[in-house]
């Protein structure tokens, strides 16, 4: 492993090193977007090129597209594969019911869809992102470039009677030079603190006009492997209600990471 990743970067290659071990040959692969979800695919690319694995994967984003290319791994389109067997993406904030908020990296949109066109959603995420009330981190909120103004103004005065704990919303990249998607939207981030009630305040959110979407992923995720910057993963399954505790694996023969006691995963 290469000696200069800061802590949070080998805390989010161990997890992603664990993920991928879910991953079979022939199957078609959500691949998501983000800092996180690009050590995924970079060891995707070395299974490909190294171990002979057979995959497709449908990418969340243009940036994760040129990656997973330029790995060597095959890319289709979500309408080509139409259904995928598994999504590995990462996340921004994730609590006890595995509930998500995404878009830190402006794909929510794509993530959102090819997470609900898959048969199992596994995300990737270091220690800092599990919390135990969600709104922390930004909400963010996908919204056409048309009237924007207006369709912030009517999220402020919706977020008046929602269960939240501030209702500061901001374009991302301000008025002058706005965040651009790849869908050629605009991103609202919700500034809120903390959410009551997520699944609430997601209906209302997609009930606004020039609302696309919003960052919560709510019933989407099935598992969540947290990766340490000491090599240890938890591996949380909330189908099965299950919590596994290890190490992660190594490219290859080996563990990456040694076990204080002398013990492998």
């Amino acid at each position: 492993m290469p000696p200069d990743l800061s802590p949070i970067d080998r805390a989010k290659r161990a997890a992603a090193l664990r993920a991928a071990e879910f991953v079979e040959d022939g199957m078609r692969v959500g691949l998501g977007t983000g800092s996180t979800a690009a050590w995924l695919v970079r060891r995707l690319g070395e299974m490909v090129r190294g171990e002979g694995l057979t995959i497709l994967g449908v990418p969340t984003s243009e940036q994760t597209a040129a990656l997973a290319r330029a790995e060597g791994i095959e890319v289709i389109t979500l309408d080509e594969a139409q259904r995928l067997d598994l999504t590995i993406d990462g996340t921004d904030e994730f609590d006890a019911e595995l509930t998500l908020i995404k878009g830190g990296g402006g794909a929510l949109l794509r993530e959102k869809i090819v997470a609900a066109a898959s048969d199992r959603m596994i995300v990737i995420a270091d220690t800092g992102k599990k919390v135990e009330t969600l709104g922390a981190f930004p909400l963010p909120v996908e919204v056409i470039p048309f009237g924007w103004r207006s369709t912030r103004a009517l999220i402020e005065e919706t977020l008046i009677s929602m269960d939240v704990a501030g209702r500061e919303v901001a374009l991302r990249g301000g008025a002058e030079a706005p965040f651009v998607t790849d869908e050629g939207n605009h991103i609202l981030d919700l500034h809120l603190g903390r959410i009551g009630n997520p699944r609430q305040l997601a209906m209302v959110l997609n009930q606004i006009p020039g609302v696309v979407e919003n960052g919560l992923f709510i019933d989407l995720c099935d598992v969540v492997v947290v990766g340490a910057e000491d090599g240890r993963i938890e591996l949380r399954d909330i189908n099965a209600g299950t919590v596994e505790r290890g190490f992660a694996p190594a490219p290859g023969a080996g563990n990456l990471f040694a076990d204080p006691e002398g013990k492998s995963a």
